[in-house]
């Protein structure tokens, strides 16, 4: 059995058979929890999972990179490829985060987590002023959720890019104003294995998918970094429709084949494919309280 902690089957690019990729899945013993960015797939992903008795669950969240206004330039994602995956292009529209609205759609008993929640310093402006008014918007709409988290005691699914200092700094301060009731996953992990241990000892776990099969120059090697976190830490994630593993040979990600990073996790820790697949779903099973 496997669980995707990460797959966003409530986005556009499977509007037209998203059903059919779910159901694939679960042929597949594949669980899936199926992350929000703003309050329309939040609301998709609520809706989705409330058709399926087991197996398909929601997280309900604003990403960072919707709290401004901007239009894709084609251009930023390869002209060639985005007529080719229309689904690719979207557009951000400056949205607030609507706390009553969010802790309206988390009552659904299918919501397991507030998220995709975090950090993204990727696209930020360019002068000092600008950048710190741009980080501190992220960092006080990222708190509110933690806010919302905590109120309803559900784990938090987080992103964060080019901001993992922020970020523990942050979580260690409300750790300990909540007495470490904290808890939740950091997702699509690209810090260091220093920063890992500190996230760890902040009780959180840390999602692989995709980006572990190539070395990035400006990030630490996948393999180094998962050998160095424990087993019991780690759990599955495809970020469906992104980052699809070299050997599913398609180019639209998707849950079923979360398996592909289960075989590359193993392969980092030398240990079998059956340990690592029966590791992370007991892993998640509980971070997310999953039954049964």
């Amino acid at each position: 059995m496997y669980i995707d902690t990460h797959g966003h089957v409530n986005f556009n690019a499977f509007k037209d058979d998203g059903k059919e990729v779910l159901d694939r899945a679960l042929k597949l013993n594949t669980w899936v929890i199926m992350p929000g960015s703003q309050l329309t797939t939040s609301a998709r992903a609520v809706e989705l999972a409330q058709e399926y008795a087991e197996g398909v669950y929601a997280a309900v969240g604003l990403h960072p990179i919707h709290l401004d206004k901007r239009e894709v330039d084609v251009q930023e994602v390869q002209s060639e490829e985005v007529r080719e995956r229309p689904w690719m292009l979207f557009e951000t529209r400056g949205e607030e985060f609507l706390y009553e609205e969010y802790k309206r759609l988390a009552q659904s008993k299918k919501v397991v987590a507030i998220g995709e929640v975090g950090l993204d310093y990727y696209h930020q402006p360019s002068s000092q002023g600008k950048r710190k008014e741009y980080r501190e918007r992220q960092k006080n709409v990222l708190n509110q959720q933690i806010d919302l988290a905590l109120e309803l005691d559900l784990p938090l699914i987080l992103h964060c890019r080019v901001a993992h200092q922020d970020m523990i700094a942050l979580l260690r301060e409300r750790q300990d104003k909540s007495g470490g009731k904290l808890r939740g996953v950091m997702h699509s992990y690209t810090g260091t294995s220093e920063q890992a241990q500190e996230l760890a000892e902040l009780g959180f776990s840390f999602g692989f998918n995709g980006l572990i099969f190539k070395d990035v120059p400006a990030l630490p090697p996948p393999s180094e970094v998962i050998s160095s976190i424990p087993s019991d830490r780690i759990v599955l994630e495809t970020d469906s429709p992104y980052l699809v593993p070299p050997k599913a040979g398609v180019e639209r990600n998707e849950p079923a084949f979360v398996r592909f990073v289960a075989e590359e996790i193993a392969r980092a820790k030398g240990i079998s494919v059956e340990e690592i697949a029966s590791v992370t779903t007991a892993n998640a099973k509980a971070l997310f309280s999953l039954s049964p």
